[in-house]
């Protein structure tokens, strides 16, 4: 069976096996002067020497080439990412995901796996976890490989509808927490990753938009919840508790090894606001916000810290109380769109994406203090930002930038001059930086029109 992986040392708009020359070419036409212009190569010092050996993995949404499914992974060698000249650095590799994924998908589920989402490794490192927020797959692969070695597919859930939005392993390695989006259904998928084998544990399953929170109050209700579809299932590490962000508003704490999973702490709307897909632990808290990924909330920007103790069913609701980070929320025409999130290297400082005003706002971890707004500009051009990673060094930022035509997330918020790779400097006394370099991606359809879309990424320390 063909891995469907190529290896590139080709110009930049050439990523994908298939792609007409012609399209390209079309498409070079429209975008060269932006693409020119977002070129730059980093400043200050060299460490690449001094690094540990890493990649980044950033995936591209669209679909495959002439096809309704698939999509890639990008995998970039961080040492080129790490020197001066990162601006110039390609994928080492690109997993077609409409080849041996797809295949896997299919034999496995009936289905093919369509729009790759979001992405995480396991503790180990040993292996990829990446869901298809479209189709309701969550596809493991072999990092050594980069090979599929498994795919699983959620249940229907509320009016039949099946996503994996996000798929996180947990740090011990025994499961993998799956937020089935429109399906309204956290889930769980039984893990053991030397010997490759993944079940969905049916009877963990948690059904957010029928169940009832240990206070006796419905799940999902207008006025308290209005909108139970999980959007981000945020671990802490000690695994005891998954944090789950809603779109409609509110917030459970799930105890995720029950069976079922349970909930342990419950809030409302007003506590805490939708869309949230941002979460990190980091200075002894967990660090969530939310956003503004639907047209019902267009404006959305919250940085909220939750302690990582206290968490028991017996708590009245909204208990323990978040702490109010940060709060903006404007209406138009100065929206806002919060999403991913980072702490830089000692748990310092805290960076926040803003999809729609294209910066990113910087908070200090031990004083919750705003520190600082970083445009996501480079070369006069504005980028849109949407998730990110920290190297190994911590001097940088790596973050997946939008495309022209955006697959996930409103299109008021989401959608960005060039798909890419953003590299951003940090300076790591300050906690503030600059983007240095945007390396484009591409997959442009035959019609002529730019498709990608990059959204998740993380970075592999080998």
């Amino acid at each position: 069976m063909s891995m469907a992986i190529t290896r590139n040392r080709i110009p930049r708009f050439i990523l994908r096996t298939g792609l007409a020359t012609v399209a390209v070419a079309a498409v070079g036409a429209i975008l060269l002067a932006t693409v020119t212009s977002l070129r730059s190569d980093l400043g200050g010092t060299d460490v690449s020497a001094a690094e540990p050996q890493f990649e980044v993995w950033l995936v591209d949404q669209s679909n495959s080439f002439g096809k309704t499914f698939g999509g890639a992974i990008h995998i970039f060698n961080g040492t080129e990412l790490s020197g001066n000249s990162a601006s110039s650095a390609q994928p080492e590799v690109t997993i077609d995901l409409s080849g041996a994924t797809a295949s896997l998908c299919l034999a496995n589920t009936g289905a093919n796996p369509v729009r790759p989402h979001m992405l995480f490794f396991n503790a180990a490192r040993t292996h990829a976890i990446l869901s298809f927020v479209a189709s309701g797959h969550v596809v493991i692969f072999d990092t050594t490989s980069r090979a599929p070695v498994g795919c699983v597919r959620m249940t229907p859930g509320a009016g039949g509808a099946i996503q994996a939005h996000a798929a996180v392993p947990s740090p011990d390695g025994s499961h993998i927490i799956v937020a089935n989006q429109n399906g309204k259904l956290l889930q769980r998928i039984t893990a053991m990753y030397a010997i490759n084998s993944y079940v969905l544990d049916a009877g963990a399953t948690l059904d957010l938009a029928n169940c009832t929170t240990p206070n006796g109050v419905a799940c999902q209700a207008a006025g308290i919840r209005p909108d139970n579809a999980p959007i981000c299932p945020i671990i802490d590490s000690s695994g005891l508790f998954t944090f789950v962000t809603l779109r409609g508003g509110g917030l459970f704490v799930v105890d995720p090894s029950a069976t079922p999973m349970a909930i342990v702490a419950e809030y409302d709307a007003a506590t805490i606001h939708g869309n949230g897909c941002g979460g990190q632990q980091a200075g002894g808290s967990m660090w969530l916000n939310s956003g503004a990924g639907t047209l019902a909330n267009l404006s959305e920007f919250d940085v909220y810290r939750f302690p990582l103790t206290g968490y028991a069913a017996s708590n009245p609701v909204n208990m323990p109380a978040p702490t109010v980070v940060f709060s903006d929320d404007p209406v138009a025409p100065n929206e806002r769109d919060g999403h991913g999130m980072i702490a830089t290297k000692h748990d310092r400082f805290m960076w926040l994406f803003d999809r729609h005003r294209a910066v990113a706002e910087i908070f200090e971890i031990a004083t919750n203090r705003h520190t600082g707004t970083v445009p996501m500009r480079l070369n006069g051009i504005d980028v849109t930002p949407d998730l990110g990673d920290l190297s190994p060094s911590g001097n940088r930022i790596f973050v997946s930038l939008r495309g022209p035509k955006p697959l996930t997330g409103d299109p008021h918020n989401s959608t960005g001059p060039v798909p890419g790779l953003g590299v951003i400097q940090v300076n790591g006394a300050s906690g503030k930086g600059s983007l240095k370099a945007v390396i484009p991606i591409t997959n442009v359809d035959a019609g002529g029109v730019e498709r990608a879309d990059a959204h998740g990424i993380r970075v592999l320390v080998k």
